[in-house]
């Protein structure tokens, strides 16, 4: 392990979306304290239990530094020349043998944690020359991109909400005071909603669980999982009944208006509360509350997106916020405008989607990348084009994408699987090769994804607290390396594409400017930037895309089709991100997060208690877990953690998506309940 010599080091922590600010005090080469850094202009002080793992992650004797070869269930230390030159040359010959697309490839959570692969692993997946690429994306925020591409023309054209000038801030499907934010970088989450409330303004959750946000707001509905699209299309029926629509300064620039209305008429808070569960008087009085307030936003995360029509409700989001006159407006949705600007020298029309389609299904890609909720068909399914090889970067799909035990046991069967991640998880257990990356206090570090979505203008560049050793390897030079083997051509180091970015950029900055300010730069508050930041081939704002208008036939049709009993949907929790954090000592004390939450008038009638042992099926598999009885569960919903921990939600999700994103529909899967009277013992 390298050392760090003795001082106090200020960088910010990259285990998750937040990025708070570090104060970190090496005395003796070694971490004697770390907390929140007060001077950072976004997190301003403020930390969570994450942040103070970075110490463990650093000494965690767990964690690999050098390549490891699987040998029977062992794996064993091999060089990094001779690591190398096996990974190319059995990728070489799977995709001699069978073809490119018989290599597919995951980046999982971690990649946009870190520069290093965020600037320069795409020049080793071009490498593969692969169609079939499957990320984290598809489980998680992809819906959030093609709304943001079809109705702004670009998918990291993501709004945000601009939490410090609001007056309103009404969530749905998310839980922001355990993410601390998500596709809004939003570190000291609790003290933001406090200021809202403190200021005169509201907080209201609309969610199937009374959640830590809805605890801290005073405000909650309960909601049914998957019908989130209609309580927005109720809300937009009950603003144009009433003419209450502000179009504001960007209303010359909306595209479809007309067709929007249209497509509300037909759904009036009456007719959805039997399918929403949401009463209908009190779903107008909110409607009519957010359309009236000064300034209001409406923000909806992993809830609204990892569910069967999780595209209709990432534009309907969009579209509420721009006909209360609330889009690009201070205390509005906003557009970050970050140093490093992802969408410098982009141009309307750059990014496409449906150029080819997976093997199995017939899924269209979407900027380059399949659903990976097919990836297991492609392993399983015989024929051409099968998957025999995989890369993973930084992932734990066993874990995080659907039908996790039939794609461990998929894995097995792979001729070659080579893992860059530093741990041996449920994932890489299976790999032939592991090339384990340095990385968080061992690495240099700049937010190139996270300063795009933070609700206020920041820059930071993070240097390295210790050195690395001579044996370890940073990910860019394992990406380079590899490249130059597969097609005899390195990859240009990071800060050199970092350096030239800031340096056109709209700060006009560089790396060591920005590095002079230890605790960051402030450039302010969010600033209105449209119509000027639009990619649509027009210019305009589409507020009805086509494919989502058309979709809403099949939203149409819900209304009619008989409810389940019972129907999951996941959980996150404060100490959990990614696998990184799998076994950190310090992230698993206190109870089991693994438990069942039942509503508990269900739990009464089942016969549950609390700790009583319940079997959960689904189309996709069984699992025994614990349950536990609350009000704060809505009823006929259960509420399990998603992965990372002893059982993953993952095991009983089937594979479906949404028709209109290819997103894997997490929530609201039908789930049957055994409870099981001789208790058995859990792992």
């Amino acid at each position: 392990m390298g050392l760090a010599r003795d001082g106090v080091y200020y960088r910010a922590c990259n285990l998750c979306e937040a990025i708070c600010g570090l104060k970190i005090t090496v005395e003796g080469g070694r971490i004697t304290d770390l907390r929140g850094d007060e001077h950072d202009p976004l997190s301003r002080g403020a930390i969570c239990p994450k942040g103070t793992a970075l110490i463990d992650l650093h000494a965690d004797p767990k964690r690999l530094r050098v390549p490891h070869r699987r040998s029977g269930e062992r794996f064993e230390p091999m060089d990094w020349d001779e690591a190398f030159d096996l990974v190319a040359s059995r990728l070489r010959y799977v995709e001699n043998r069978f073809g490119p697309d018989a290599i597919a490839t995951y980046l999982g959570n971690p990649n946009v944690h870190t520069s290093g692969s965020m600037l320069t692993s795409n020049g080793f997946l071009r490498a593969l020359r692969t169609r079939n690429r499957f990320s984290a994306t598809s489980v998680d925020q992809l819906p959030h991109h093609v709304a943001a591409l079809a109705m702004f023309g670009h998918p990291l054209l993501l709004p945000v909400p601009d939490l410090d000038r609001t007056d309103f801030f009404l969530v749905m499907g998310a839980n922001p005071i355990v993410s601390q934010g998500s596709i809004m970088t939003a570190p000291g989450m609790r003290a933001r909603l406090r200021a809202i409330r403190e200021r005169g303004g509201r907080v209201v959750v609309i969610d199937p669980r009374r959640n830590e946000t809805a605890e801290a707001a005073g405000e909650h509905l309960f909601v049914r999982p998957g019908s989130d699209a209609l309580v927005l299309l109720a809300m937009l029926h009950v603003i144009f009944e009433g003419g209450g629509e502000r179009l504001g300064r960007l209303g010359a620039c909306y595209d479809r208006l007309e067709t929007l209305r249209a497509a509300a008429a037909r759904f009036s808070p009456e007719r959805v509360q039997s399918r929403t569960g949401v009463d209908a008087q009190a779903l107008r009085a909110l409607a009519r509350d957010f359309s009236s307030a000064n300034r209001a936003v409406v923000y909806g995360r992993m809830g609204l997106s990892a569910q069967a029509f999780g595209g209709l409700c990432q534009w309907l989001l969009n579209a509420l916020n721009a006909v209360t006159g609330n889009l690009d407006e201070p205390g509005g949705a906003m557009w970050p405008l970050p140093a490093f600007d992802l969408l410098l020298g982009a141009k309307a029309g750059d990014v496409h989607e449906g150029r080819w389609v997976s093997r199995v299904k017939g899924l269209p890609e979407f900027s380059g990348e399949l659903p990976v909720a097919t990836m297991l068909d492609e392993m399983e399914t015989a024929g051409d084009g099968r998957v025999r090889g995989l890369v993973t970067v930084a992932g734990n799909p066993v874990l995080s994408t659907p039908r996790g035990n039939r794609l461990a046991r998929a894995l097995a069967e792979l001729d070659f699987y080579v893992a860059i991640d530093p741990y041996v998880n449920e994932t890489t257990r299976h790999a032939h090769v592991i090339l384990p990356p340095a990385f968080g206090l061992e690495t240099d570090h700049y937010d190139v994804i996270f300063h795009h979505f933070a609700v206020r203008n920041t820059a930071r560049i993070n240097r390295a607290v210790f050195e690395i050793d001579a044996e370890q390897r940073y990910d860019w030079q394992i990406f380079s390396e590899l490249a130059r083997r597969m097609r005899g051509k390195p990859l240009a180091a990071p800060d050199e594409r970092l350096e030239t970015g800031l340096r056109a950029g709209p700060r006009k900055t560089g790396i060591a400017q920005i590095a002079e300010h230890v605790h960051g730069i402030d450039y302010g508050p969010l600033e209105s930037c449209m119509p000027q930041r639009l990619l649509t081939e027009n210019g305009r704002i589409d507020l009805a895309p086509e494919r989502f208008v058309a979709d809403l036939a099949r939203l149409e049709r819900s209304l009619d089709e008989p409810l389940a009993d019972f129907v999951l949907i996941g959980r996150r929790t404060l100490r959990t991100n990614n696998s990184w954090m799998n076994d950190v000592e310090r992230l698993n004390r206190g109870p089991d997060p693994c438990i069942a939450l039942f509503n508990d008038r269900d739990a009464a009638e089942l016969g549950v208690e609390k700790d009583t042992a319940v079997e959960l099926t689904t189309a996709a598999g069984t699992l025994v877990v614990r349950a536990e009885p609350t009000a704060a569960m809505m009823r006929g919903v259960i509420s399990l953690p998603h992965g990372f921990a002893r059982a993953s939600l993952n095991d009983l999700t089937d594979g479906q998506t949404d028709s209109s994103t290819g997103n894997a529909a997490l929530n609201g899967v039908p789930v049957s309940v055994t409870v099981l009277r001789q208790q058995p013992v859990l792992r």
